[in-house]
């Protein structure tokens, strides 16, 4: 008896099977669809002139981008970058930050300045993810 409902079960479940799966492929759909206007908002929003940024392919300018302590937003960016050779050890930042013939007192001075910008101007910080990731 067991057998027998087992079977019947077994073909309830091959009948249902097509329904099931064009269940799943509307919502593999719907899940791409989402995806789709999931990524094309966050791009729309990144290329979306904030105020104190510059328009998309312009040089990123003003007051925030300017060196602090002769320390430009690129170098601070390759000696952040560099640290990662040492694990992200932040007590190797002053060693990294010499190798790019930049003395302690400065570096000191540019990594409180343009980690206050980062966090303050979202332009600088997102300029600064660019040139961490090369682009």
């Amino acid at each position: 008896m067991g057998m027998l409902k087992r079977m019947k079960d077994m073909k309830d479940m091959v009948n249902a099977a097509p329904g099931m799966v064009a269940q799943a492929q509307q919502l593999g759909a719907q899940a791409q669809q989402m995806a789709a206007a999931q990524q094309a908002a966050m791009q729309a929003q990144a290329s979306a002139t904030a105020p104190g940024t510059a328009p998309a392919g312009a040089a990123p300018a003003g007051a925030d981008f300017e060196p602090v302590a002769g320390v430009s937003l690129e170098a601070f960016t390759a000696v952040s970058k560099g640290v990662a050779a040492f694990g992200y050890d932040q007590s190797k930042l002053v060693e990294v930050a010499a190798s790019h013939g930049i003395s302690a007192s400065d570096w000191a001075i540019a990594h409180a300045g343009w980690n206050e910008r980062i966090h303050r101007n979202r332009a600088v910080a997102q300029r600064f993810n660019q040139i961490y990731r090369g682009i």
